[in-house]
């Protein structure tokens, strides 16, 4: 099973879930933050060029940005859920304070081979499996069909397509199948991208 840290945002995103709608499904490292070893405190955390831009045109459609991440550092043994928890809260409030709420974060902290303890076990929640936007479907009403997801490993665009999520975008070079719908340079592209065809 995996965590979810989830909090109703403002505007539209506030309403009740009670037409299915998109979202924009976002990895969080090499994605939203610059991708290094193993992330755990803002003082490492640095935010990627254009994903402010990005996310403030989904939220200006109603979508709610949702973050889907593994995190095998937890299970590794090298930071725990509360450090992870309390970076967690501090990005939201960076999104927040640059207009852009977060409606949900949902990390899996398991790994098959490399966990430790309770931690050392498969999870139908860790990319590439699809769990964590299974579950962000059911918990949000979300209608993944009409969804954008943003990845930069070929286990974000799995778990992506085995979801059924309708448009999929890798950020990076990982020529790892599956193959996603696009490749872009940046996420400044991505938005460019995005914007010419609709969000479709």
């Amino acid at each position: 099973m995996c965590a979810q840290i989830n909090h109703k945002s403002p505007g539209c995103l506030l309403t009740e879930f009670q037409n299915l709608r998109p979202a924009l499904f976002l990895d969080r490292d090499g994605v939203i933050n610059a991708e290094k070893n193993y992330v755990h405190c803002a003082e490492d955390f640095e935010f990627i060029d254009g994903i402010f831009d990005l996310c403030r045109a989904a939220a200006g459609r109603c979508m709610p940005i949702v973050v889907v991440t593994n995190q095998a550092g937890i299970g590794r043994g090298y930071y725990s859920e509360v450090q992870f928890e309390t970076l967690t809260d501090w990005m939201r409030g960076v999104f927040a304070a640059e207009g852009v709420p977060v409606a949900a974060v949902y990390f899996c902290p398991y790994h098959p081979e490399h966990g430790v303890g309770e931690y050392r076990k498969e999870s139908f929640d860790r990319k590439p499996h699809p769990g964590m936007i299974l579950r962000a479907r059911d918990d949000l009403g979300l209608d993944l069909r009409s969804s954008v997801l943003i990845g930069d490993k070929s286990s974000d665009i799995a778990a992506a397509k085995s979801a059924g999520v309708g448009l999929t975008l890798r950020l990076g070079h990982d020529d790892a199948p599956p193959a996603p719908d696009f490749v872009v340079g940046s996420l400044n592209e991505a938005l460019d991208l995005l914007s010419q065809r609709n969000w479709r």
